[in-house]
């Protein structure tokens, strides 16, 4: 079999990008003969293209280098994909000597010209750079905050290539950034979402999350609790409802069973303890009804999600960030994943934050990680786009209210 593999490839007149990609699977298969325990999970992907996936490192004083380092050791993971690291190739040589992990990328300066060009490896290091300023390190900084901005600037722009470039991604994921960090770099973005949606100039997102247990979309997402009243409308709600169903649909679920939360104790009790049911949630759920979707509430929040993990409902809308987040971390802190929605990325995340408290101690447990890179890969390589529409679909941006609660976001 293997045998074969050289043979048809050798003899097959390829040329250029064409040759270099095949080689690299080839490379693969020599790794496989001598590591036959990796044979059974990887093997489906010799004789196909893998997808190129950006992956920036967030915060370089979080656990951002450590968890991609840790992650991408994992032969199951490093075999999905072609891995491009947006970051600081100092900061991952720290994490890979703190975790004992041999450093086995190759790194490119990420302005020079190599990197314009196809390299020759699945595992690259773009190289920004050491970052200079991190005086006390393992707390937010506006060193930092340049940084990893900068970080997933540039993955954002791989990702928006022209097909056939060597260097557009397939795919991207964001390891956590700080936004306190950001905002002390004078950007005032509330987290990756906004930016992503901006950049795509996607006016119909979501915030959502996938776990083997629990899967949430948000109708709202980094906004003061007290302004929520002012931001819900009809279209809010019925966003993630839409774009919650197409997601579950790409996972591989026929026919989603969608559940919307209320927004008040026990959804409302028919106006009693507010009308936010009846006026805004429940014509949301109408007009998904009405596009064939099958969605059930508002029910009351304090038991929907128990439900959900009963196999009743395949995702819950929660209308703000905590409401979904709580109970989220409580079953899946280690394997939930945070994707994007209606944006033309698709972009993931592990769900958990840069952990300053434990950054450089090897501690970091990479298992979010991991289900981020895992899921990125398997949405790539399906080649399913539902997760969003076509660039320049707009001409104008988002249109969300969040958007302007504090002043226009820096670019």
């Amino acid at each position: 079999m293997y045998g074969q593999c050289f043979g048809s490839v050798a003899g097959s007149g390829m040329r250029g990008g064409a040759r270099r990609r095949h080689r690299t699977v080839l490379l693969d298969i020599v790794h496989l003969q001598t590591n036959p325990t990796v044979l059974p999970h990887t093997i489906a992907w010799v004789n196909a293209k893998r997808p190129t996936i950006a992956v920036s490192l967030g915060d370089p004083s979080g656990i951002g280098a450590e968890v991609t380092v840790k992650a991408l050791q994992d032969p199951d993971v490093r075999s999905l994909a072609r891995w491009f690291i947006h970051g600081s190739n100092h900061a991952m040589h720290v994490a890979a000597e703190t975790s004992g992990i041999p450093i086995d990328w190759v790194r490119v300066a990420v302005g020079g010209d190599r990197a314009q060009y196809e390299i020759d490896s699945d595992y690259v290091v773009l190289d920004h750079g050491q970052v200079l300023g991190l005086f006390n390190g393992r707390e937010p900084s506006k060193a930092g905050g340049m940084a990893s901005k900068a970080y997933v600037e540039a993955a954002i722009s791989d990702a928006m290539r022209a097909i056939g470039d060597p260097r557009r991604a397939d795919a991207v994921v964001t390891a956590p950034i700080s936004k306190e960090s950001w905002s002390l770099a004078g950007y005032r973005w509330p987290g990756h979402t906004e930016l992503f949606a901006f950049r795509a100039r996607a006016r119909r997102h979501c915030m959502a999350f996938a776990s083997p247990r629990l899967r949430v979309a948000l109708a709202t997402t980094h906004v003061p609790l007290m302004n929520l009243r002012d931001l819900l409308t009809i279209g809010r709600v019925f966003d993630p409802i839409d774009l919650g169903n197409r997601l579950c649909k790409d996972l591989g679920i026929g026919s989603p069973r969608i559940a919307v939360c209320g927004l008040n104790p026990h959804a409302g009790e028919h106006g009693l303890f507010g009308d936010e049911e009846e006026r805004i949630i429940q014509p949301a759920i109408d007009m998904a009804l009405n596009t064939g979707i099958h969605v059930t509430g508002p029910w009351s929040p304090d038991a929907v999600f128990r439900d959900a993990l009963l196999g009743r409902h395949d995702l819950v809308v929660a209308l703000y960030h905590d409401q979904g987040l709580i109970p989220l971390k409580l079953v899946a802190f280690d394997t939930a994943v945070n994707v994007t929605l209606g944006i033309p990325i698709i972009r993931t995340s592990p769900d958990h934050g840069t952990a300053f408290e434990i950054a450089g101690e090897g501690k970091a447990n990479p298992s979010a990680m991991k289900e981020a890179l895992r899921l990125a890969a398997r949405l790539a390589a399906s080649g399913r786009m539902s997760v969003g529409t076509a660039f320049g679909s707009t001409a104008e941006g988002p249109a969300r209210g969040e958007w302007n609660q504090s002043g226009p976001w820096t670019p």
